[in-house]
């Protein structure tokens, strides 16, 4: 389509960058929720749940009441970013232009699509432990020696799931969406099975181990209190990703009423459920094998039930899958996209994802993580919080949610050229932000902030952007 004043650089390929149209315009709440519903159910979600109720040192209470407060949160900060993109159609490369500067929006994009290619690698080494468990279960073939952490059975498993994620793009998203909305359903039928198998092999020992696990007598007021702000920190930083660039979905949105009523049941909702399922299956694991295993795929390797398994490893590698190419594959190629939109296709576009994703996703257990789940969570989460405050600011307090699409797409001329294409008080705010909130992760004097990671670096560069713009607004235009 054309776009009055729009040059053709800043649009590129069809579906990559263009705006949707109100008539193009088809989701409701429920492929809202679904979004939500497969970002929480991967395995990696699930690896990451069960290790905060049993690694933070507080009761389960806690931990539960945490991850419930860090989807309200998310819900709220999610309403707020996908504002622009439900009504005006524009993904986040392109609604970035605003605050950035039609140059400058390839920082964020490009710092995005990177996060986004990270999370693709390892979703593509999650799902491939479900295939490997796959293949074990029906050929018994057995484990050789190991080579950068995994076997030869892993490592075909992953090569497979990896050129399985090129094919599936290869022919088109709304393919994508359908295998989504199929796959998001069955996850909770299969944990829920799961959960019943370990309660009849536990013999009614399950909820006591669970008790357990919700009492913690050891705990205190003090860590309890430090154990919850850690885990709402983390939980926030592992969806500060999909916060940035929610717009890349909201966009699509029916309405904005839609995109509400599908991030309310979408999060808090899937926080709550998901949340209860992993606390019971660790709880049984525990009681059934005597250890708390955080990965399901093995518990579901020990249950001895070939049904059980071959259905389980389908369900959880179609549940990675999905949300990888939704969740990681869409925000990395709009990215990439957005470097150089007139000769970079979407197809190009998915194939450098795919390259770098097999680097990263093959490095997974011989370098990404060594420096455990969380670090590697808060680190990402850290980076990306400044261009959060920086997006929501511009937006809200500079322009009062008014944009022009058509100066969105104008490459020399548009009032977000900012004159050299970008914005140089928000590449200011950005870098001062994000270096103070990485180290607040890694740097010991800071530690003690390390919760706050996000918050911090979203309200220091939403703070310093805002008062850098401050002497503008008088002259400037609101648009």
């Amino acid at each position: 389509m054309a776009i009055k004043g729009t040059s053709t650089e800043l649009v590129g390929d069809a579906d990559a960058l263009r705006p949707v149209e109100p008539h193009e315009k088809t989701w409701g709440w429920f492929a809202i929720f679904n979004v939500w519903a497969n970002d929480v159910q991967s395995l990696f979600g699930y690896t990451l749940v069960a290790s905060l109720f049993i690694g933070y040192g507080v009761s389960g209470w806690t931990a539960f009441a945490a991850l419930i407060a860090a989807g309200l949160f998310v819900m709220f900060l999610v309403n707020l970013s996908g504002a622009a993109g439900e009504k005006y159609g524009i993904p986040y490369p392109v609604f970035a232009r605003a605050s950035m500067g039609t140059a400058g929006a390839k920082l964020p994009a490009i710092l995005r699509a990177t996060v986004a290619v990270f999370w693709y690698g390892v979703q593509v080494y999650f799902a491939s432990t479900a295939l490997a468990l796959l293949i074990r279960l029906v050929t018994g073939t057995s484990d050789g020696g190991l080579f950068l952490g995994m076997t030869g059975v892993d490592w075909v498993s992953f090569l497979i799931v990896w050129a399985f994620h090129i094919v599936i793009f290869w022919r088109g998203m709304s393919w994508v969406a359908t295998f989504l909305n199929i796959a998001g359903p069955f996850v909770y039928a299969v944990m829920i099975g799961l959960v019943i198998v370990l309660w009849f092999k536990s013999d009614g020992q399950l909820l006591h181990h669970a008790a357990t696990i919700f009492a913690n007598p050891e705990g205190t007021w003090s860590t309890e209190i430090a154990g919850f702000i850690a885990i709402v920190g983390t939980m926030i930083a592992y969806f500060a990703a999909v916060m940035i660039n929610f717009s890349d979905f909201s966009r699509y949105a029916k309405n904005k009423e839609a995109m509400i009523k599908g991030n309310l049941a979408g999060l808090p909702l899937n926080m709550i459920l998901f949340s209860a399922l992993a606390l019971l299956t660790t709880a049984g694991a525990a009681a059934v094998y005597g250890e708390q295993i955080i990965n399901p795929t093995e518990i579901v390797e020990r249950t001895d039930s070939v049904l059980l398994g071959v259905i389980a490893a389908i369900t959880f590698f179609a549940a990675t899958v999905g949300i990888n190419l939704v969740a990681n594959f869409i925000p990395a190629v709009n990215g990439i996209a957005n470097l150089a939109p007139g000769k970079i296709s979407f197809r190009k576009a998915g194939i450098v994802t795919s390259v770098f994703a097999l680097i990263i996703g093959g490095l997974w257990t011989a370098v990404i993580s060594s420096i455990g789940i969380s670090g590697f969570v808060n680190t990402l989460g850290a980076t990306l919080a400044p261009l959060y405050g920086i997006l929501v600011v511009d937006y809200y307090l500079i322009r009062k949610q008014e944009l022009s699409r058509a100066d969105l797409y104008d490459l020399e001329g548009g009032i977000y050229h900012y004159g050299n294409g970008w914005n140089q008080n928000a590449v200011f705010a950005f870098g001062i932000a994000a270096l103070f909130s990485v180290a607040t992760v890694w740097v010991p004097a800071l530690e003690q902030l390390q919760g706050y990671a996000w918050v911090i670096g979203a309200l220091l560069g939403g703070v310093i952007y805002y008062q850098r713009c401050k002497a503008d607004l008088a002259v400037s235009p609101q648009v």
